[in-house]
């Protein structure tokens, strides 16, 4: 039987771990609604205004990362079914410090080894949410801490590697270019990568506003990949503010 995760559970993290973002965003909403006291009529709109802005943007983020991340398909990883994964075959699953699915590929494919790293390192990866969400839940049974830079693998070991949610974690060009070489390194050359993120796009502007830009852009992903010698099979889309990109090592590049 498949993992099925809890109802509201994906909007429930998000807030839990950037709780921050909303207690700022109620805090404006209060400064301008009272600064309307101290304004002529001319400009009493604006305060009123900018809340509602404020609040229909706040509202509309909550709205969509429900629709992403607990009504949509995301996390039954449907990628995977369209390529055959033989009994017993090498699965690597990678996260930045929050695994959300080594416990669903492990439901998934119950005869085959999946192999969990998380490669969150505190001095680099200083994103605020991420040492909330490893205060909240504990590393998944077996996880191995790794560096982005030295995956201890063997070469070609595996058939299928996932990272959903955890490359964009890696704010240094250089080192993402770096673990995704070494992620081409330890997969089988006719094994694909499963890269999961959101993007820096319309649809995610319209969704999370400056929060957005967290986010990289595709062509910024597609630059990653090439100069990593791996070759872009297809991207799919979960919903419009989700993107895979299935990735196979370039049998070209030497």
């Amino acid at each position: 039987m498949e993992v099925k995760r809890p109802p509201f559970q994906g909007l429930m993290n998000v807030v839990r771990f950037n709780w921050h973002f909303y207690l700022i965003a109620v805090g404006l909403i209060c400064i301008l609604l009272t600064s309307h006291i101290y304004l002529e009529n001319t400009w009493k709109l604006i305060p009123y205004g900018l809340s509602f802005l404020i609040s229909i943007t706040t509202i509309s983020s909550l709205l969509v990362t429900y629709f992403i991340y607990d009504f949509s398909d995301l996390y039954e990883f449907r990628w995977l079914d369209e390529f055959s994964v033989e009994d017993n075959a090498s699965i690597l699953n990678i996260n930045a410090g929050f695994d959300e699915t080594s416990q669903i590929l492990e439901g998934k494919f119950k005869k085959s080894e999946v192999y969990v790293c998380d490669f969150y390192d505190q001095e680099r990866h200083t994103e605020i949410s991420i040492k909330r969400a490893r205060k909240a839940y504990p590393p998944h049974p077996g996880s191995r801490r790794v560096k982005t830079s030295s995956l201890p693998c063997p070469d070609n070991k595996f058939e299928i590697v996932c990272v959903t949610f955890a490359a964009h974690e890696i704010r240094n060009f250089k080192e993402r270019q770096i673990f995704f070489k070494e992620l081409r390194r330890v997969t089988k050359m006719n094994g694909k990568i499963f890269v999961t993120e959101h993007l820096r796009d319309i649809y995610n502007f319209i969704a999370y506003g400056i929060g957005s830009f967290h986010f990289y852009s595709q062509s910024s992903w597609m630059n990653v990949f090439q100069s990593s010698n791996l070759k872009l099979l297809q991207e799919r889309k979960t919903t419009f503010f989700v993107s895979t990109f299935i990735l196979t090592p370039d049998g070209t590049a030497h």
